[in-house]
């Protein structure tokens, strides 16, 4: 009896094959969220294989160039989300990312707090500023339409010091307290639907 049927992967093919649908998932998503698809990759491979690799074997795993490989690992050291590892008599440098996914969602929530919340908290400040008590309205329309501009702005920038505020007390709550937090929150919608 012949038996015509394909071999089985070995495990080590299914595994890679997984990481690398990973990767691309990962990367996907990270371009939605504003970085580029090349760091969320970089990312997901430090990630998923849990491995300390240096930037030879980034290179080779994911396909692009020296240049691209170093300047997203730089861009997620930045974010606090890989760290730079040395290992004892090699001369590469080596990075592994987070392990502990609450400790990755506080590194993120600080970073985008950082680039994009604060600055816009900056803008809406400065903007109040132009139409504070410095504004001499000519009319009482003209009056009525700055008082309006200015409670749209004021309710405005309270919602945005809201999500400051929030954004700041989770990156610095404990990882367990964190995810304690984010498990009371979703169990409070659950019960409202």
């Amino acid at each position: 009896m012949n038996d015509h049927t394909a071999p089985s992967r070995s495990a080590d093919d299914t595994l890679i094959s997984a990481q690398d649908r990973f990767i691309a998932t990962w990367g996907q998503m990270g371009s939605t969220w504003g970085i580029s698809r090349t760091m969320a990759e970089v990312h997901a491979l430090l990630f998923i294989t849990g491995q300390e690799l240096c930037t030879d074997d980034v290179m080779a795993r994911l396909e692009i160039s020296r240049g691209n490989a170093s300047m997203s690992l730089r861009a997620l050291v930045d974010w606090g989300v890989v760290q730079r590892v040395h290992k004892r008599g090699d001369r590469k440098e080596y990075f592994a990312a987070l392990s502990d996914v609450w400790a990755l969602v506080q590194a993120i929530v600080r970073e985008r707090m950082k680039r994009e919340v604060q600055p816009v908290l900056v803008g809406l400040h400065e903007l109040r500023d132009m139409t504070g008590v410095g504004a001499a309205p000519a009319d009482a329309a003209q009056a009525e339409r700055l008082a309006q501009h200015n409670e749209r702005l004021d309710a405005l920038l309270d919602l945005i010091h809201l999500v400051d505020a929030m954004g700041s007390k989770l990156a610095e709550l404990p990882g367990e307290q964190l995810r304690a937090t984010a498990s009371a929150i979703a169990e409070s919608s659950r019960s409202e639907g």
